[in-house]
Order: structure tokens, then C-alpha cells, then sequence
């Protein structure tokens, strides 16, 4: 169950959530929430997205997505990926398992 914080964020991006029911997008995952707004949110969206979450979790998620299995890591961008692992491996902390290659 997603925080007010958390729901009213999801409001804000709204537009980015296109294919999910008005009525189902407070209730979505924070996996669904880290990979759309990593893939399609501008500056702000992504700003805000570390500053509710915090960067550790934002990365923790974001690596385990992509270490699951080669179908969920196609669910981010390559680009996404790519930029997203430089600024995770740099700016949080370094117990996060990092993608296995």
C-alpha cells in the first residue's frame, strides 16, 4: 500500500501511466513506479521519485529488476539502463547487488 506521499506523486504523473485504470494507479508497485518514471519521467519526476524513496532503494529496485531476467531488464531502455547503473554505482551505497553483466 503506497503512502499519500507516494499516491499523490503518482497523481502528478498520471499522463505516464497511460494503460493502467484511473481507479488502480494509488495501488501500483514500487517496481512499476522506479522503472516508468526512470524510463519516460523528466529531471523533476526522477528528482522526486530519489527524494521519496531515497537513491537506495530507488537502486536496489532498479538492480534487481535488471538482474532478474533478460525480459524484465528489456522493460527499461537500453539508454535507461546504461545511465541509470553509472549514477546508481557512483551515488548510492555499494551494497546493492549490481548487475551480474
Amino acid at each position: 500500500m503506497n503512502n499519500p506521499e507516494i499516491k499523490k506523486f503518482i497523481k502528478e504523473q498520471s499522463p505516464l501511466f497511460w494503460s493502467i485504470p484511473e481507479n488502480k494507479k494509488e495501488e501500483i508497485s514500487t517496481e512499476l513506479l522506479v522503472e516508468t518514471i526512470l524510463n519516460y519521467g523528466d529531471k523533476k519526476a526522477v528528482i522526486q521519485l530519489l527524494n521519496l524513496l531515497g537513491i537506495d532503494k530507488v537502486a536496489e529496485i532498479f538492480f534487481n529488476s535488471i538482474n532478474i531476467s533478460q525480459r524484465r531488464r528489456g522493460n527499461y531502455y537500453e539508454l535507461t539502463v546504461n545511465y541509470f547503473t553509472h549514477v546508481f554505482n557512483r551515488y548510492a551505497q555499494r551494497n546493492i547487488k549490481q548487475p551480474t553483466a
